[in-house]
């Protein structure tokens, strides 16, 4: 395996890593609810893809609070 003969600085180590930087992500709308979403990818929101249902969202229900436990609760 191969060893360096000579140190190299920090200014060179900087400079060669000038490049490896986070770039920020592409983010488009969606065409069918017009929620942020990554390019390429299915929307979060609603589930399609480039006017395509692909993924059934689950409808989230409110709980019901039972009669029952009103009355043992006063009690």
């Amino acid at each position: 395996m191969a060893n360096p003969k000579h140190r190299h600085s920090k200014q060179r180590k900087r400079k060669r890593r000038t490049h490896y930087k986070i770039e920020a992500p592409n983010v488009g709308t969606c065409s069918n609810c017009g929620a942020p979403k990554l390019l390429h990818h299915i929307c979060d929101a609603c589930g399609f893809y480039r006017g395509r249902l692909i993924i059934s969202q689950k409808v989230k229900e409110a709980p019901v609070l039972a009669a029952n436990d009103e009355d043992e609760s006063a009690s």
